[in-house]
């Protein structure tokens, strides 16, 4: 029997397709409709066993601590990254050994490539990846449902993670129907000098938007998908937080405008913000076309002066890999 040394887990980065939010609920937490779609954005997460044995973190289970590394290229903001037991990737091994009572102390390197507070998901992300790393390297044998009810526990967003494609995420987020996409999109992503907090940009939609009505799935949106047709794709995208991300960081507006002048099918502020996202081709559509009109997108937002650097992806992609 191969016993596995180290592991090492690929998970993409997620676009919103919509994000409808409601009011908030008496947990902190608000209604969500939210349609998550996988781009081929991706973190790295690589777990092996720690060669020092220091005591567990607080809340850990006496046996098991996570020690956190980081590097990587587009996640440009890597100082906030926390590399302790409050990371999300840290509390998912922690997790796994209390579920399972299994475990030794282990390392953790978080190769980085989803941008950093960039309302991408790359938190949610490490912490997929480390809950099926750990499962794996610890012999655990957690089923995916039990893997997917871990990482409901740790966040909103993490679920979705480990699933990928193209999905409907309800009740805070975590619950999760797959959607029909046969359609293969090309994106193009402005990604901003600037940080935006979940809990900040949410906290300015609530002062916005008191009377938030129940979010519910436009059926535009899911139509499009289902046909795979990306200029309507790119007519139905929205974003609830999108007018709070803009209260608090106003040159995205221009970020936005920048990407539809230059021929984007359509264009919002991913998630919490400030990453911008703009979709600029894919289905049916002739290759030469859509390169065409990603070129253009991208050239004027290098050129804009606005963005900290501009990446191109597709979608969508498979959730959690192991490599």
């Amino acid at each position: 029997m191969t016993v596995n040394t180290t592991v090492t887990v690929r998970v993409p980065a997620k676009v919103n397709l919509q994000l409808a939010v409601g009011p908030g609920r008496e947990d902190g937490f608000h209604d969500l409709v939210n349609v998550f779609h996988a781009v081929s954005l991706f973190d790295e997460v690589t777990v092996k066993e720690a060669r020092s044995r220091r005591p567990s973190p607080p809340g850990g289970d006496g046996s098991v601590v996570a020690e956190l590394t980081a590097g990587g290229g587009l996640g440009s903001h890597l100082s906030r990254v926390p590399l302790d037991a409050s990371n999300l990737a840290a509390r998912a091994a922690v997790l796994v050994a209390e579920r399972t009572g299994k475990g030794f102390p282990v390392t953790v390197h978080l190769d980085k490539n989803i941008p950093v507070a960039g309302g991408m998901a790359g938190g949610s992300a490490d912490a997929a990846a480390a809950l099926v790393a750990c499962d794996r390297l610890w012999g655990a044998g957690l089923s995916r449902e039990a893997l997917l009810d871990c990482a409901a526990e740790l966040g909103s967003d993490v679920p979705f993670a480990l699933v990928g494609s193209t999905a409907v995420g309800t009740g805070r987020g975590e619950v999760l129907s797959p959607m029909a996409s046969p359609g293969r999109f090309r994106w193009v992503f402005a990604l901003s000098p600037h940080g935006l907090s979940t809990a900040r940009v949410f906290r300015e939609y609530d002062r916005i938007r008191p009377d938030a009505p129940p979010p519910s799935l436009d059926p535009a949106l899911a139509g499009a998908l289902a046909l795979g047709d990306p200029a309507a794709v790119g007519a139905a995208l929205t974003n609830d937080l999108q007018e709070a991300a803009l209260s608090l960081l106003p040159e995205l507006e221009r970020t936005l405008g920048t990407g539809r002048g230059a021929g984007a099918l359509g264009a919002l502020v991913s998630g919490s913000g400030p990453t911008c996202a703009f979709l600029v081709g894919g289905g049916p559509e002739d290759a030469a076309v859509v390169a065409e009109r990603e070129a253009s997108v991208v050239a004027a937002l290098e050129g804009s002066g606005l963005c900290e650097q501009v990446v191109t992806a597709h979608g969508d992609v498979p959730g959690a890999v192991v490599l």
